[in-house]
């Protein structure tokens, strides 16, 4: 080895040793509003049965009690396709993290290559027109130097990727899961609904059976006879519309476990019971809580690396090679030690003029970055807004509910009196039909909002990140070892 060549050397070694002199820009988690404590209180009863912060875990649905339901959200994580496609992506941001990571090390390539040439005899050589075999058996060898961190923080803005993908498919899980839980209960809700219709119908019934025994009694009016019929068969349009709304239903919960519609058969069973007390922890908690949340934080640490890699560009690249092997232009001689060759040395490249490229594409580092801080912030607001939006629906339809039962009641007896009077004469069949139709919107409308009450508690699980929690991402170092 040559002196120049040892003194190069060694001039690269001692740059390399001061490129830990050069400062990766810090990275904070971006600064964002969040209150003390939630401004709508959880409904009445709640705080007595509410569970520790740590009760809503993984399968949050199984708080509901619902075996059926238990079932069908199984198969969600398992067979949804979109959930599939987010896991696929997930893969190949962990791949693409350790594709970065390989630059971490040299290069080595080798090769056989035989060549014949033959110079030309117009040139004055000892070798001009004769024809010359060469064979060789080179290794190259290349290192490109990380003197000013940029490839560290290209495999660690890579494998922060990787645990935005990993957020991304935690989000889509509790999405299409809640989605479910949400048609499914809607689904039931129309089965109550439903049994209710047929209950009324068959009141109906006797009601147009009544009024045309009164009318072949001379007692009624044929106006009487036409208004429970049309009573009666409004009611049965309304029970058939049913019908297709609960098909839909049943449709799009076979797609989110991806079944064709035509493989599932959801049987009918009415809700009848309330939603359950939901452990609802401190405002600050959404932040380690929340998938959406984690993933936008994640982003925002992957666009800081970027910053941090704009401004490496300024600096000079140092890239090491060496090759070795045996040449020789006799293939008897091919593999023997005096045909060994060797090269080493280093080499500097630096950016002389770029016209301003190099300062533009930190400035659009930084836009980058202070976009998915903002990013940040509003998804945090969003959450915080989620959870308060289903907190309050929640405990006002709790109260709606309170009032309904008393409103139906109330229907109820008034039907029962208006029947009475219509019997003995002293009130017209169109009271009846207006205790009738008041009766039926109040019972429908209670069956609503029990739904509605069953949605929200579902929406507010799923605003308050179904149980899932920031330490369940992958480590940068798992995902760059993890094959």
């Amino acid at each position: 080895m040559t002196k120049g060549t040892m003194k190069s050397l060694a001039i690269a070694a001692l740059v390399l040793l001061s490129s830990a002199c050069v400062k990766v820009p810090p990275y904070r988690v971006p600064a964002a509003s969040v209150p003390e404590s939630f401004k709508e209180q959880p409904p009445e009863g709640w705080k007595q049965a509410q569970p520790s912060d740590t009760a809503l875990r993984g399968k949050w649905w199984e708080i509901f009690h619902d075996p059926a339901l238990n079932a069908l959200e199984e198969q969600v994580s398992i067979s949804n396709q979109n959930i599939k496609e987010a896991e696929a992506n997930f893969r190949a941001a962990s791949a693409a993290a350790r594709v970065a990571r390989s630059a971490l090390f040299p290069s080595v390539t080798g090769s056989v290559p035989i060549t014949g040439s033959q110079a030309s005899t117009r040139l004055a050589t000892p070798s001009a027109g004769v024809p010359i075999g060469t064979y060789a058996v080179p290794v190259d060898a290349s290192y490109t130097a990380d003197l000013w961190g940029s490839i560290h923080r290209t495999v660690t803005a890579s494998a922060i990727n990787a645990q935005v993908s990993a957020a991304q498919l935690q989000n889509a899980q509790l999405t299409y899961q809640a989605e479910l839980a949400q048609d499914y209960f809607t689904l039931h809700g129309l089965d109550a609904d439903e049994v209710l219709l047929h209950e009324t119908l068959d009141s109906y019934s006797e009601y147009l059976v009544l009024t045309r025994n009164r009318f072949k009694g001379g007692i009624a009016t044929d106006a009487d006879v036409a208004q429970a019929e049309t009573q009666l068969y409004t009611t049965q349009s309304q029970l058939a519309d049913l019908g297709v709304q609960r098909a839909q239903l049943e449709h799009a919960i076979a797609i989110l476990i991806g079944q064709p519609p035509a493989q599932l058969s959801i049987p009918h069973a009415p809700t009848s019971v309330g939603p359950p007390a939901i452990p609802v922890a401190l405002p600050s908690s959404l932040l380690e809580r929340r998938p959406d949340i984690a993933e936008a934080e994640r982003q925002a640490a992957a666009a800081n690396q970027q910053i941090g890699i704009a401004k490496a560009a300024f600096f000079p690249t140092l890239t090491l090679s060496a090759a070795a092997g045996v040449e020789s232009t006799s293939f008897v001689n091919w593999i023997t030690w005096p045909a060994r060759f060797w090269t080493i040395g280093p080499q500097f490249a630096q950016i002389l003029f770029d016209a301003g490229r190099r300062n533009a594409q930190v400035v659009q580092a930084q836009a980058g970055y202070d976009a998915t801080a903002a990013n940040y912030r509003q998804t945090v607001l969003t959450a915080l807004q989620q959870v308060e939006d289903n907190l309050s629906t929640l405990r006002v339809l709790e109260n709606e509910s309170g009032i309904l039962d008393q409103a139906v009641k109330s229907a109820q007896r008034s039907l029962t009196v208006s029947t009475a009077q219509y019997k003995a004469g002293t009130a017209t069949y169109l009271q009846v039909i207006t205790a009738q139709t008041i009766a039926l919107q109040d019972q429908r409308t209670a069956v609503d909002v029990q739904t509605r009450r069953m949605a929200a508690s579902v929406l507010l699980i799923e605003a308050l990140g179904g149980g899932w929690d920031a330490s369940q991402l992958p480590s940068a170092q798992q995902v760059v070892t993890v094959q």
